[in-house]
Protein backbone atom coordinates (compact mmCIF):
# COMPACT_ATOMS: atom_id res chain seq x y z
CA UNK A 1 0.00 0.00 0.00
CA UNK A 2 1.19 3.16 -0.78
CA UNK A 3 2.39 5.61 1.93
CA UNK A 4 0.06 8.21 3.72
CA UNK A 5 1.38 11.05 5.63
CA UNK A 6 -0.66 10.94 9.45
CA UNK A 7 -3.01 13.58 8.68
CA UNK A 8 -4.96 11.25 6.30
CA UNK A 9 -3.85 8.51 7.89
CA UNK A 10 -5.86 8.73 10.87
CA UNK A 11 -8.39 11.54 9.29
CA UNK A 12 -11.52 10.55 11.82
CA UNK A 13 -13.97 8.46 10.09
CA UNK A 14 -17.19 8.91 12.82
CA UNK A 15 -18.57 11.61 15.10
CA UNK A 16 -16.51 9.99 18.21
CA UNK A 17 -13.38 10.46 16.62
CA UNK A 18 -13.49 13.97 15.85
CA UNK A 19 -11.10 15.81 18.40
CA UNK A 20 -12.25 18.91 20.66
CA UNK A 21 -15.81 19.73 18.92
CA UNK A 22 -17.73 17.77 20.97
CA UNK A 23 -20.84 20.77 20.70
CA UNK A 24 -20.60 20.36 17.23
CA UNK A 25 -20.54 16.12 16.68
CA UNK A 26 -23.51 15.99 19.26
CA UNK A 27 -25.86 18.47 17.88
CA UNK A 28 -24.96 16.74 14.35
CA UNK A 29 -25.79 13.37 16.09
CA UNK A 30 -29.17 14.18 17.46
CA UNK A 31 -30.27 15.82 14.55
CA UNK A 32 -29.63 12.27 12.79
CA UNK A 33 -31.16 10.45 15.59
CA UNK A 34 -34.50 12.98 15.26
CA UNK A 35 -34.57 13.38 11.72
CA UNK A 36 -33.86 16.76 11.79
CA UNK A 37 -31.51 17.32 9.28
CA UNK A 38 -31.30 20.72 7.24
CA UNK A 39 -31.06 21.57 4.13
CA UNK A 40 -27.80 23.90 4.14
CA UNK A 41 -24.82 23.60 6.72
CA UNK A 42 -21.66 26.56 7.30
CA UNK A 43 -19.12 24.90 9.11
CA UNK A 44 -16.81 27.65 10.14
CA UNK A 45 -13.02 27.63 12.24
CA UNK A 46 -9.75 28.12 11.94
CA UNK A 47 -7.59 25.81 10.04
CA UNK A 48 -7.26 22.07 10.72
CA UNK A 49 -9.96 22.17 13.48
CA UNK A 50 -11.99 19.60 11.44
CA UNK A 51 -14.85 21.24 9.42
CA UNK A 52 -13.97 19.52 5.94
CA UNK A 53 -13.89 16.30 7.83
CA UNK A 54 -16.98 16.34 9.48
CA UNK A 55 -18.94 17.46 6.57
CA UNK A 56 -17.71 14.14 5.17
CA UNK A 57 -18.49 12.28 8.53
CA UNK A 58 -21.98 13.91 8.04
CA UNK A 59 -22.19 12.84 4.21
CA UNK A 60 -21.58 9.20 5.10
CA UNK A 61 -23.62 9.64 7.96
CA UNK A 62 -26.53 10.35 5.38
CA UNK A 63 -25.88 8.05 2.55
CA UNK A 64 -24.87 4.71 4.82
CA UNK A 65 -27.22 1.71 3.72
CA UNK A 66 -28.00 1.59 7.24
CA UNK A 67 -28.85 5.46 6.94
CA UNK A 68 -29.69 7.91 8.30
CA UNK A 69 -27.41 7.34 10.93
CA UNK A 70 -25.38 9.06 14.01
CA UNK A 71 -23.20 5.88 13.52
CA UNK A 72 -22.15 5.16 9.87
CA UNK A 73 -21.19 1.72 8.94
CA UNK A 74 -18.19 2.36 7.30
CA UNK A 75 -18.48 -1.17 5.37
CA UNK A 76 -20.42 -0.17 2.55
CA UNK A 77 -19.90 1.27 -0.69
CA UNK A 78 -20.50 4.23 0.07
CA UNK A 79 -18.84 5.00 3.53
CA UNK A 80 -15.96 3.79 1.21
CA UNK A 81 -16.14 5.65 -1.75
CA UNK A 82 -17.16 8.95 0.32
CA UNK A 83 -14.37 8.58 2.78
CA UNK A 84 -11.41 8.40 -0.36
CA UNK A 85 -13.30 11.28 -2.18
CA UNK A 86 -14.44 9.28 -5.39
CA UNK A 87 -18.32 8.91 -4.82
CA UNK A 88 -20.54 10.69 -7.68
CA UNK A 89 -22.86 11.77 -5.64
CA UNK A 90 -20.86 13.74 -3.07
CA UNK A 91 -19.08 16.30 -5.05
CA UNK A 92 -16.37 18.34 -3.35
CA UNK A 93 -15.77 21.53 -5.08
CA UNK A 94 -12.58 24.36 -4.28
CA UNK A 95 -14.25 27.61 -4.30
CA UNK A 96 -11.09 29.14 -4.53
CA UNK A 97 -10.88 27.12 -8.05
CA UNK A 98 -14.35 28.41 -8.83
CA UNK A 99 -15.57 31.84 -8.31
CA UNK A 100 -16.94 33.04 -11.10
CA UNK A 101 -20.88 32.15 -11.46
CA UNK A 102 -20.44 30.25 -14.61
CA UNK A 103 -18.19 27.48 -12.84
CA UNK A 104 -21.61 27.25 -9.88
CA UNK A 105 -24.00 27.30 -12.85
CA UNK A 106 -22.19 24.69 -14.67
CA UNK A 107 -21.00 22.62 -11.79
CA UNK A 108 -24.01 22.72 -8.91
CA UNK A 109 -26.79 24.58 -10.53
CA UNK A 110 -27.51 22.47 -13.48
CA UNK A 111 -27.39 19.15 -11.95
CA UNK A 112 -29.89 20.12 -8.85
CA UNK A 113 -32.73 18.81 -10.64
CA UNK A 114 -30.99 15.25 -11.67
CA UNK A 115 -31.89 12.38 -8.96
CA UNK A 116 -28.82 10.72 -7.40
CA UNK A 117 -27.21 8.01 -9.14
CA UNK A 118 -26.71 5.39 -6.01
CA UNK A 119 -27.27 7.60 -2.78
CA UNK A 120 -29.77 8.42 -0.74
CA UNK A 121 -28.88 12.36 -0.81
CA UNK A 122 -26.83 14.65 -3.70
CA UNK A 123 -24.49 16.29 -1.42
CA UNK A 124 -22.36 19.39 -2.49
CA UNK A 125 -19.38 20.20 -0.19
CA UNK A 126 -18.32 23.33 -1.08
CA UNK A 127 -14.59 23.85 0.97
CA UNK A 128 -13.42 27.95 1.63
CA UNK A 129 -16.83 29.02 0.33
CA UNK A 130 -15.97 32.38 1.46
CA UNK A 131 -14.09 32.91 -1.92
CA UNK A 132 -16.78 32.77 -4.09
CA UNK A 133 -17.73 35.92 -6.05
CA UNK A 134 -20.94 38.27 -4.97
CA UNK A 135 -22.37 37.34 -8.05
CA UNK A 136 -22.01 33.19 -7.68
CA UNK A 137 -23.85 33.77 -3.94
CA UNK A 138 -26.63 35.40 -5.60
CA UNK A 139 -26.94 32.93 -8.04
CA UNK A 140 -27.10 30.15 -5.39
CA UNK A 141 -29.73 31.91 -2.95
CA UNK A 142 -32.62 30.35 -4.25
CA UNK A 143 -31.02 27.22 -4.74
CA UNK A 144 -29.82 27.35 -0.66
CA UNK A 145 -32.78 28.00 0.44
CA UNK A 146 -35.10 25.79 -1.53
CA UNK A 147 -33.47 23.05 -2.94
CA UNK A 148 -34.78 19.84 -4.08
CA UNK A 149 -35.88 17.05 -1.38
CA UNK A 150 -32.59 15.03 -2.32
CA UNK A 151 -29.74 17.84 -2.34
CA UNK A 152 -28.22 18.95 0.80
CA UNK A 153 -25.60 21.82 0.97
CA UNK A 154 -22.45 21.88 2.90
CA UNK A 155 -19.83 24.88 3.33
CA UNK A 156 -16.59 25.15 4.62
CA UNK A 157 -14.53 28.39 5.58
CA UNK A 158 -12.30 29.96 7.95
CA UNK A 159 -13.58 33.44 7.11
CA UNK A 160 -17.34 33.80 8.24
CA UNK A 161 -17.38 37.35 8.44
CA UNK A 162 -16.85 37.55 4.12
CA UNK A 163 -20.47 35.43 3.67
CA UNK A 164 -23.32 37.20 2.90
CA UNK A 165 -25.85 37.58 6.19
CA UNK A 166 -28.01 36.29 2.81
CA UNK A 167 -26.50 32.84 2.89
CA UNK A 168 -25.99 33.01 6.27
CA UNK A 169 -29.99 33.12 7.06
CA UNK A 170 -30.48 29.50 4.80
CA UNK A 171 -28.13 27.35 6.69
CA UNK A 172 -27.33 26.03 9.99
CA UNK A 173 -24.01 27.72 10.68
CA UNK A 174 -21.75 25.50 13.48
CA UNK A 175 -18.41 27.49 14.77
CA UNK A 176 -15.69 25.20 15.17
CA UNK A 177 -13.26 26.43 17.98
CA UNK A 178 -9.28 25.83 17.85
CA UNK A 179 -8.45 22.89 19.53
CA UNK A 180 -6.31 23.06 23.05
CA UNK A 181 -2.87 22.02 23.69
CA UNK A 182 -3.91 19.60 26.13
CA UNK A 183 -6.17 17.59 23.82
CA UNK A 184 -4.13 17.66 20.32
CA UNK A 185 -1.05 16.37 23.01
CA UNK A 186 -3.16 13.08 23.87
CA UNK A 187 -4.00 12.77 20.45
CA UNK A 188 -0.76 12.46 19.15
CA UNK A 189 -0.01 10.43 21.85
CA UNK A 190 -2.32 7.64 20.88
CA UNK A 191 -1.15 8.46 17.67
CA UNK A 192 2.40 7.51 18.52
CA UNK A 193 1.97 4.85 20.80
CA UNK A 194 0.08 3.05 17.30
CA UNK A 195 2.51 4.07 15.04
CA UNK A 196 4.99 2.47 17.61
CA UNK A 197 7.35 5.92 17.92
CA UNK A 198 9.31 6.31 21.28
CA UNK A 199 8.77 10.18 22.22
CA UNK A 200 8.87 12.04 25.11
CA UNK A 201 5.86 13.76 26.61
CA UNK A 202 8.19 17.07 26.32
CA UNK A 203 8.50 17.04 23.13
CA UNK A 204 5.09 16.13 21.89
CA UNK A 205 3.69 19.09 24.09
CA UNK A 206 6.00 21.52 22.25
CA UNK A 207 4.67 20.09 18.77
CA UNK A 208 1.36 20.56 20.36
CA UNK A 209 1.78 24.27 21.27
CA UNK A 210 3.70 25.14 17.78
CA UNK A 211 -0.15 24.07 16.16
CA UNK A 212 -1.86 26.88 17.70
CA UNK A 213 -5.20 24.71 18.21
CA UNK A 214 -4.62 23.06 14.37
CA UNK A 215 -4.73 19.25 14.74
CA UNK A 216 -3.72 18.88 11.03
CA UNK A 217 -0.45 21.32 11.58
CA UNK A 218 0.44 19.21 14.53
CA UNK A 219 0.33 15.84 13.19
CA UNK A 220 1.83 17.44 9.88
CA UNK A 221 4.76 18.09 12.13
CA UNK A 222 5.40 14.57 13.77
CA UNK A 223 5.52 13.58 9.86
CA UNK A 224 8.16 15.66 9.44
CA UNK A 225 10.41 14.56 12.58
CA UNK A 226 9.69 11.49 12.52
CA UNK A 227 11.27 11.89 8.85
CA UNK A 228 14.16 13.35 10.63
CA UNK A 229 14.54 11.32 13.28
CA UNK A 230 13.07 8.04 12.99
CA UNK A 231 11.22 5.82 15.08
CA UNK A 232 12.95 7.70 18.09
CA UNK A 233 12.64 11.26 18.74
CA UNK A 234 13.95 13.41 21.43
CA UNK A 235 12.82 16.77 22.41
CA UNK A 236 16.06 18.62 20.65
CA UNK A 237 14.97 16.76 17.73
CA UNK A 238 11.51 18.66 17.43
CA UNK A 239 13.28 21.71 18.08
CA UNK A 240 16.18 21.23 15.35
CA UNK A 241 13.69 20.30 12.88
CA UNK A 242 10.70 22.92 13.56
CA UNK A 243 13.00 25.65 14.50
CA UNK A 244 10.85 25.41 18.09
CA UNK A 245 12.44 26.91 21.08
CA UNK A 246 13.16 24.54 23.73
CA UNK A 247 11.49 25.12 27.55
CA UNK A 248 14.50 24.56 28.90
CA UNK A 249 16.14 27.70 27.43
CA UNK A 250 13.21 29.47 27.86
CA UNK A 251 12.97 28.13 31.67
CA UNK A 252 16.69 29.15 31.94
CA UNK A 253 16.17 32.63 30.95
CA UNK A 254 13.61 33.71 33.23
CA UNK A 255 16.17 31.97 36.06
CA UNK A 256 18.28 34.55 34.82
CA UNK A 257 15.55 37.27 35.32
CA UNK A 258 14.67 35.94 39.15
CA UNK A 259 18.56 36.13 39.78
CA UNK A 260 19.31 39.80 38.07
CA UNK A 261 22.48 37.51 36.66
CA UNK A 262 22.65 40.00 33.62
CA UNK A 263 25.84 38.06 32.25
CA UNK A 264 24.11 34.59 32.66
CA UNK A 265 21.59 36.32 30.66
CA UNK A 266 23.67 37.62 27.80
CA UNK A 267 25.14 34.24 27.80
CA UNK A 268 21.64 32.98 26.89
CA UNK A 269 20.63 35.05 24.41
CA UNK A 270 23.94 34.19 22.89
CA UNK A 271 23.16 30.89 22.54
CA UNK A 272 19.41 31.27 21.05
CA UNK A 273 21.54 33.54 18.42
CA UNK A 274 23.73 30.76 17.80
CA UNK A 275 21.05 27.96 17.43
CA UNK A 276 19.22 29.87 15.32
CA UNK A 277 15.84 30.89 16.86
CA UNK A 278 14.07 33.70 15.15
CA UNK A 279 14.27 35.97 18.22
CA UNK A 280 10.45 37.35 17.67
CA UNK A 281 9.89 33.84 18.34
CA UNK A 282 12.00 33.59 21.65
CA UNK A 283 9.99 36.65 22.77
CA UNK A 284 6.69 34.93 21.66
CA UNK A 285 7.46 31.38 23.52
CA UNK A 286 9.06 33.87 27.02
CA UNK A 287 5.47 35.74 26.46
CA UNK A 288 3.72 31.94 26.96
CA UNK A 289 6.14 31.01 29.52
CA UNK A 290 4.64 33.94 31.49
CA UNK A 291 1.36 33.11 30.83
CA UNK A 292 2.24 29.79 32.40
CA UNK A 293 3.22 31.64 35.05
CA UNK A 294 0.54 33.63 36.24
CA UNK A 295 -1.88 30.55 35.60
CA UNK A 296 0.14 28.51 38.30
CA UNK A 297 0.43 31.38 40.58
CA UNK A 298 -3.51 31.84 40.43
CA UNK A 299 -4.66 28.41 40.54
CA UNK A 300 -1.82 26.14 41.62
CA UNK A 301 -4.05 22.92 40.59
CA UNK A 302 -3.90 23.95 36.74
CA UNK A 303 0.13 22.86 36.81
CA UNK A 304 -0.85 19.47 36.47
CA UNK A 305 -3.19 19.89 33.42
CA UNK A 306 -1.98 19.02 29.86
CA UNK A 307 -0.69 22.46 28.59
CA UNK A 308 2.21 22.22 30.92
CA UNK A 309 4.88 18.96 30.53
CA UNK A 310 5.22 17.08 33.71
CA UNK A 311 9.04 17.88 33.36
CA UNK A 312 8.65 21.32 33.39
CA UNK A 313 5.99 21.37 36.53
CA UNK A 314 7.91 21.56 39.17
CA UNK A 315 10.07 24.12 37.84
CA UNK A 316 7.63 26.23 37.02
CA UNK A 317 5.92 26.20 40.30
CA UNK A 318 8.78 27.06 41.84
CA UNK A 319 9.77 30.52 39.58
CA UNK A 320 6.28 31.63 39.56
CA UNK A 321 6.47 31.93 43.58
CA UNK A 322 9.49 34.47 43.07
CA UNK A 323 7.12 36.81 41.20
CA UNK A 324 4.44 38.89 42.13
CA UNK A 325 1.47 39.31 39.95
CA UNK A 326 2.43 42.53 39.55
CA UNK A 327 5.76 41.39 38.07
CA UNK A 328 4.16 39.06 35.70
CA UNK A 329 1.60 41.68 34.18
CA UNK A 330 4.76 43.91 33.31
CA UNK A 331 6.93 41.41 32.01
CA UNK A 332 3.64 40.49 29.71
CA UNK A 333 3.62 43.80 28.60
CA UNK A 334 7.31 44.59 28.12
CA UNK A 335 8.04 41.19 26.25
CA UNK A 336 4.82 41.80 23.95
CA UNK A 337 6.12 45.49 23.21
CA UNK A 338 9.50 43.68 22.59
CA UNK A 339 8.35 41.49 19.80
CA UNK A 340 6.65 44.03 18.03
CA UNK A 341 9.23 46.68 17.80
CA UNK A 342 12.02 43.49 17.45
CA UNK A 343 10.16 43.51 14.04
CA UNK A 344 11.36 46.51 12.07
CA UNK A 345 14.98 46.74 13.92
CA UNK A 346 18.36 47.06 12.24
CA UNK A 347 19.72 44.84 15.38
CA UNK A 348 17.08 42.71 16.64
CA UNK A 349 20.02 41.02 19.04
CA UNK A 350 20.43 44.33 20.95
CA UNK A 351 16.83 44.74 21.35
CA UNK A 352 16.39 41.33 22.73
CA UNK A 353 19.20 41.49 25.28
CA UNK A 354 17.73 45.24 26.40
CA UNK A 355 14.48 43.76 26.63
CA UNK A 356 16.01 41.07 29.76
CA UNK A 357 17.94 43.96 30.79
CA UNK A 358 14.40 46.10 30.92
CA UNK A 359 12.94 43.12 32.81
CA UNK A 360 15.32 42.81 35.66
CA UNK A 361 15.28 46.64 36.30
CA UNK A 362 11.44 46.49 36.25
CA UNK A 363 11.04 44.37 39.62
CA UNK A 364 12.51 46.41 41.63
CA UNK A 365 9.87 48.84 41.11
CA UNK A 366 7.45 49.27 44.29
CA UNK A 367 3.95 50.37 44.03
CA UNK A 368 3.15 53.55 45.22
CA UNK A 369 0.68 52.07 47.43
CA UNK A 370 3.61 50.22 49.39
CA UNK A 371 5.30 53.63 49.18
CA UNK A 372 2.44 55.56 50.80
CA UNK A 373 1.80 52.51 53.36
CA UNK A 374 5.40 52.53 54.38
CA UNK A 375 5.53 55.91 55.37
CA UNK A 376 6.99 59.36 53.57
CA UNK A 377 10.27 59.54 55.35
CA UNK A 378 11.53 55.81 54.38
CA UNK A 379 11.33 56.50 50.55
CA UNK A 380 11.60 53.30 48.47
CA UNK A 381 14.15 51.62 50.02
CA UNK A 382 12.37 51.54 53.12
CA UNK A 383 9.78 48.74 51.35
CA UNK A 384 10.12 44.91 50.98
CA UNK A 385 9.10 43.66 47.67
CA UNK A 386 5.91 41.94 47.67
CA UNK A 387 7.04 38.75 45.69
CA UNK A 388 6.97 35.71 48.32
CA UNK A 389 10.04 33.99 48.34
CA UNK A 390 12.36 36.58 47.11
CA UNK A 391 15.69 38.13 47.84
CA UNK A 392 14.72 42.33 48.48
CA UNK A 393 16.81 44.25 45.82
CA UNK A 394 19.33 46.35 46.81
CA UNK A 395 17.94 49.89 48.41
CA UNK A 396 18.00 52.57 45.89
CA UNK A 397 19.72 55.90 45.74
CA UNK A 398 17.73 58.87 47.02
CA UNK A 399 16.28 61.23 44.63
CA UNK A 400 17.15 64.78 44.23
CA UNK A 401 14.46 65.63 45.88
CA UNK A 402 15.25 64.17 48.92
CA UNK A 403 18.83 65.47 49.41
CA UNK A 404 17.91 68.99 50.02
CA UNK A 405 14.64 67.67 51.85
CA UNK A 406 17.38 65.70 54.41
CA UNK A 407 19.22 69.19 54.48
CA UNK A 408 16.69 71.41 55.36
CA UNK A 409 15.64 68.80 57.82
CA UNK A 410 18.56 69.68 59.87
CA UNK A 411 18.12 73.81 59.80
CA UNK A 412 16.18 74.77 62.67
CA UNK A 413 12.68 75.39 61.49
CA UNK A 414 11.10 78.43 60.65
CA UNK A 415 7.61 79.75 62.25
CA UNK A 416 4.79 78.72 59.57
CA UNK A 417 2.56 81.26 59.07
CA UNK A 418 1.13 80.34 55.58
CA UNK A 419 -2.55 81.24 56.54
CA UNK A 420 -1.64 84.31 58.19
CA UNK A 421 -2.44 87.62 55.81
CA UNK A 422 0.10 89.26 53.58
CA UNK A 423 0.13 92.80 56.07
CA UNK A 424 -0.34 90.65 59.64
CA UNK A 425 3.01 89.45 60.62
CA UNK A 426 3.57 85.92 61.80
CA UNK A 427 1.98 84.96 65.26
CA UNK A 428 4.53 84.06 67.60
CA UNK A 429 4.87 80.36 68.56
CA UNK A 430 5.12 79.18 72.55
CA UNK A 431 7.74 76.91 73.08
CA UNK A 432 5.17 74.41 74.17
CA UNK A 433 4.27 75.05 70.22
CA UNK A 434 7.56 73.58 68.53
CA UNK A 435 7.11 71.05 66.25
CA UNK A 436 6.06 67.90 67.18
CA UNK A 437 8.30 65.68 65.48
CA UNK A 438 10.02 63.30 68.45
CA UNK A 439 13.93 63.87 68.92
CA UNK A 440 16.39 61.77 67.68
CA UNK A 441 16.32 59.43 70.42
CA UNK A 442 12.70 58.91 71.07
CA UNK A 443 12.20 58.49 67.56
CA UNK A 444 13.43 54.30 67.89
CA UNK A 445 9.63 52.36 68.44
CA UNK A 446 9.04 52.28 71.93
CA UNK A 447 8.71 48.63 73.74
CA UNK A 448 4.91 48.31 74.33
CA UNK A 449 3.50 46.33 77.23
CA UNK A 450 5.70 47.97 79.88
CA UNK A 451 3.21 51.08 80.95
CA UNK A 452 3.95 53.24 84.13
CA UNK A 453 5.07 56.13 81.77
CA UNK A 454 3.62 60.01 82.75
CA UNK A 455 4.84 63.58 81.16
CA UNK A 456 7.19 63.94 78.29
CA UNK A 457 8.53 60.53 78.21
CA UNK A 458 5.20 59.71 77.43
CA UNK A 459 4.97 62.40 74.95
CA UNK A 460 7.87 61.16 73.09
CA UNK A 461 6.93 57.28 73.51
CA UNK A 462 3.60 58.06 72.23
CA UNK A 463 4.69 60.36 69.21
CA UNK A 464 7.25 57.49 68.24
CA UNK A 465 5.12 54.58 68.24
CA UNK A 466 2.53 56.70 66.22
CA UNK A 467 5.36 57.41 63.82
CA UNK A 468 6.42 53.67 63.80
CA UNK A 469 3.03 52.11 62.91
CA UNK A 470 1.56 54.92 60.56
CA UNK A 471 4.74 57.81 59.50
CA UNK A 472 2.44 59.10 56.72
CA UNK A 473 -0.49 60.39 58.87
CA UNK A 474 2.08 61.16 61.39
CA UNK A 475 4.38 63.31 59.15
CA UNK A 476 0.69 64.76 57.67
CA UNK A 477 -1.24 65.06 60.48
CA UNK A 478 0.39 64.54 63.87
CA UNK A 479 3.42 66.67 63.09
CA UNK A 480 1.72 69.92 62.57
CA UNK A 481 -0.48 70.09 65.83
CA UNK A 482 0.59 73.51 67.30
CA UNK A 483 0.80 72.09 70.93
CA UNK A 484 0.73 68.79 72.59
CA UNK A 485 -0.50 68.43 76.44
CA UNK A 486 -0.17 65.28 78.61
CA UNK A 487 -2.09 65.48 81.49
CA UNK A 488 -3.11 62.99 83.54
CA UNK A 489 -6.10 61.37 82.21
CA UNK A 490 -5.73 63.12 78.76
CA UNK A 491 -3.74 64.08 75.54
CA UNK A 492 -4.83 67.26 74.13
CA UNK A 493 -3.37 68.03 70.17
CA UNK A 494 -4.00 71.63 69.74
CA UNK A 495 -4.66 72.56 66.43
CA UNK A 496 -4.38 75.83 64.16
CA UNK A 497 -7.20 77.54 63.39
CA UNK A 498 -6.47 76.90 59.57
CA UNK A 499 -6.30 73.52 60.31
CA UNK A 500 -9.49 72.30 60.75
CA UNK A 501 -9.51 69.30 58.18
CA UNK A 502 -6.00 68.18 59.68
CA UNK A 503 -7.95 68.00 63.35
CA UNK A 504 -10.79 66.24 61.75
CA UNK A 505 -8.57 63.63 60.50
CA UNK A 506 -7.17 63.03 63.76
CA UNK A 507 -10.50 62.33 65.75
CA UNK A 508 -11.37 59.37 62.87
CA UNK A 509 -8.26 57.94 63.98
CA UNK A 510 -9.06 58.32 67.85
CA UNK A 511 -10.33 55.06 67.30
CA UNK A 512 -6.29 53.33 67.61
CA UNK A 513 -4.63 56.18 68.94
CA UNK A 514 -6.03 56.02 72.57
CA UNK A 515 -5.20 52.16 72.90
CA UNK A 516 -1.19 53.01 72.09
CA UNK A 517 -1.73 55.39 74.89
CA UNK A 518 -3.17 53.46 77.46
CA UNK A 519 -0.70 50.38 76.93
CA UNK A 520 1.93 53.17 77.06
CA UNK A 521 0.28 54.92 80.38
CA UNK A 522 -0.48 51.93 81.89
CA UNK A 523 -3.85 53.37 82.76
CA UNK A 524 -6.48 54.94 80.91
CA UNK A 525 -5.80 57.89 78.80
CA UNK A 526 -8.26 60.32 76.88
CA UNK A 527 -6.99 61.51 73.56
CA UNK A 528 -8.31 64.40 72.26
CA UNK A 529 -7.64 67.53 69.61
CA UNK A 530 -8.87 70.92 70.03
CA UNK A 531 -8.87 73.89 67.89
CA UNK A 532 -6.91 77.18 69.05
CA UNK A 533 -8.57 80.14 69.21
CA UNK A 534 -7.68 82.66 65.90
CA UNK A 535 -5.52 85.58 66.91
CA UNK A 536 -7.20 88.67 66.93
CA UNK A 537 -5.58 90.80 63.66
CA UNK A 538 -3.38 93.54 64.02
CA UNK A 539 -4.99 97.18 63.17
CA UNK A 540 -3.52 98.07 60.31
CA UNK A 541 -3.53 102.48 60.08
CA UNK A 542 -5.46 104.10 57.50
CA UNK A 543 -2.33 105.04 55.45
CA UNK A 544 0.28 102.52 55.63
CA UNK A 545 3.51 104.57 56.77
CA UNK A 546 6.11 104.10 53.38
CA UNK A 547 9.19 104.26 55.73
CA UNK A 548 7.95 101.86 57.98
CA UNK A 549 6.79 99.46 55.47
CA UNK A 550 9.89 99.76 53.51
CA UNK A 551 11.13 98.83 57.08
CA UNK A 552 9.25 95.51 57.34
CA UNK A 553 11.18 92.18 57.01
CA UNK A 554 10.17 90.41 53.59
CA UNK A 555 9.24 86.74 54.24
CA UNK A 556 10.79 83.65 53.16
CA UNK A 557 7.92 81.71 51.80
CA UNK A 558 10.20 78.91 50.51
CA UNK A 559 12.43 78.29 53.41
CA UNK A 560 8.82 78.75 55.34
CA UNK A 561 7.22 75.67 52.45
CA UNK A 562 10.74 73.52 53.27
CA UNK A 563 10.30 73.67 57.00
CA UNK A 564 7.18 71.93 56.98
CA UNK A 565 7.04 68.46 58.07
CA UNK A 566 4.20 67.61 55.27
CA UNK A 567 6.26 69.21 52.77
CA UNK A 568 9.36 67.33 53.50
CA UNK A 569 6.99 63.64 53.39
CA UNK A 570 5.63 64.09 50.14
CA UNK A 571 8.83 65.16 49.01
CA UNK A 572 10.00 61.61 50.69
CA UNK A 573 7.77 59.85 48.67
CA UNK A 574 7.57 61.69 45.61
CA UNK A 575 10.85 62.54 42.82
CA UNK A 576 10.14 66.10 42.85
CA UNK A 577 11.45 69.82 43.15
CA UNK A 578 10.42 73.15 44.65
CA UNK A 579 11.25 75.97 42.66
CA UNK A 580 9.02 78.43 43.82
CA UNK A 581 6.45 79.22 46.50
CA UNK A 582 3.44 81.66 46.26
CA UNK A 583 0.93 82.48 49.31
CA UNK A 584 -2.66 81.94 48.14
Amino acid sequence: MAFQVLARKWRPQRFDDVVGQQAVTRTLRNALSSGRIAQAFVFAGSRGCGKTTTARILARALNCVQGPTPDPCGQCDACIEIAQGRDIDVLEIDAASHTQVENIRDVILSGLSVAPVRDRYKIFIIDEVHQLSSHSFNALLKSIEEPPAHVVFMMATTELHKIPDTILSRAQVFEFRSISTKAIGEQLRRIADAEGIEVPDGALTLIARSAEGSMRDAQSALDQVLAFAGRTIALDDVSTVLGLVGRDLLLDLVDAVVEEDAPRAFTLADRAVESGHDLRLVLRELTRVVRDLMIVSVDPSRAGDGEIAGDERERLTTLAKRFSREDMMRAFDLLAKAEQEIRTASHPRYHFEMALLRWMHLRKLVPLADLLAGGGSGGAAAVPRPAAGRVPAAAAPPSRATEPAAASRARPAAPAAATARPSAPPPARTPSAAPARPSTAAAAPAEGGDGGRSGPALKDAFLAEIRGAKAFFYNTVVAQAQKIDVLNDAVTFTFLPAHRVLREQFEQARSWLEPIAERLAGRRLLVTAVQAAAAPAAEAPAVPDAPAAEAAPRRDLKAEAMSSSAVQAMLDVFPAEIRDVEEM
